[in-house]
């Protein structure tokens, strides 16, 4: 007589995974900005208003950060609420990210800086949309 033994699935670390995923989006951000300001020579300038401001490599980490974990709240917060968190949670997502947009493509100064900031959404968006909906409670 074989005897099986039972399997043990380990629960994902949700936690951890969703800390990798904001920080995964953050260094390709910074990856993006690197090789398009410094290796490139792109002069990355936004305007705000009517003031010119230069991107940092600071601002995209902050910015970044910041993004991912709202993103994470606001995941951990519809788990909470609604059986349908990653449903809901992915089209918000998507819709933040279309509208975030709007930013570079009215305020990029120049092709390349219009460009380079429609990518770095881009990047980081798609990281952790991609990351933080795997994460999320089916």
């Amino acid at each position: 007589m074989e005897t099986t033994i039972p399997t043990v699935t380990a629960r994902p670390n949700r936690r951890r995974d969703r800390l990798l995923t904001v920080f995964a989006a953050t260094a390709a951000a910074l990856l993006g900005w690197v090789v398009a300001v410094p290796v490139a020579g792109v002069e990355l300038i936004a305007r705000s208003g009517s003031t010119d401001q230069r991107v940092t490599p600071v601002a995209v980490v902050v910015s970044t950060l910041l993004a991912g974990l709202a993103g994470w709240a606001l995941l951990a917060l519809l788990e909470r609420l609604t059986g349908r968190a990653r449903t809901v949670w992915t089209v918000v997502a998507g819709l933040v990210l279309l509208v975030s947009l709007l930013g570079p493509l009215g305020g990029g100064v120049g092709g390349a800086a219009t460009l380079t900031l429609v990518a770095l959404h881009l990047v980081a968006g798609a990281v952790l949309i991609t990351g933080l909906r795997r994460t999320a409670a089916r």
